[in-house]
């Protein structure tokens, strides 16, 4: 299998609605696997297909929680109920959150307390997921990816400027970028 590069906002992929997965093949079978070693050597807990220049909607995840339970899968053309977003400012310590196409950074972003991810998986089976806390921060973050959404189209105003200045600064923002983990070297 193989690290692919990841590609860092700006690039359109990043930001247009990905399409169905139609095509249950080998092919898709190989960029699931990449996808998975990306993701790891990243390292990650999650990864859409549109970060790895793909536009499917299909992303991975790979989490263990506070129990020691091991979340780890394939989400093709998923769909996602959410509970309503708290309101009030994001807590610092436990809402930061971060983006494998905005490496190095973190900001606080309210998510949904919870999530019912709805999806296939590898073999063609449907599967549900009824979940809370980190586990619902990581479907949201990966489905908003492809809908063309950054984590960081979500900051409040205040995280967003700070964000926008390292993307100006760092030189992204415009198409053509992108970052190969174990390859690159990133400032944090």
């Amino acid at each position: 299998m193989a690290v692919l590069p990841i590609r860092i906002t700006g690039d359109p992929v990043l930001h247009q609605i990905a399409s169905e997965v139609t095509v249950f093949d080998s092919t898709l079978e190989t960029l699931v696997a990449d996808m998975f070693d990306t993701m790891e050597a990243a390292p990650g807990v999650g990864l859409a297909a549109p970060q790895v220049g793909i536009p499917l909607r299909l992303f991975v995840y790979n989490w263990t929680d506070e129990e020691d339970t091991l979340w780890h899968g394939t989400a093709i053309n998923p769909e996602l109920l959410i509970t309503p977003t708290p309101t009030g400012e994001p807590d610092e310590d436990n809402e930061s959150e971060g983006c494998l196409s905005i490496p190095g950074e973190r900001a606080p972003l309210r998510r949904s307390e919870r999530a019912i991810l709805r999806a296939t998986d590898l073999d063609g089976t449907r599967y549900e997921i009824d979940a809370s806390g980190w586990l619902a921060r990581i479907f949201q973050h990966e489905f908003d990816h492809l809908d063309g959404t950054l984590y960081a189209d979500r900051l409040e105003n205040s995280y967003a400027k700070i964000i926008a200045k390292v993307v100006r600064k760092s030189g992204w923002g415009v198409p053509g970028q992108s970052w190969t983990p174990g390859v690159d070297h990133l400032e944090d």
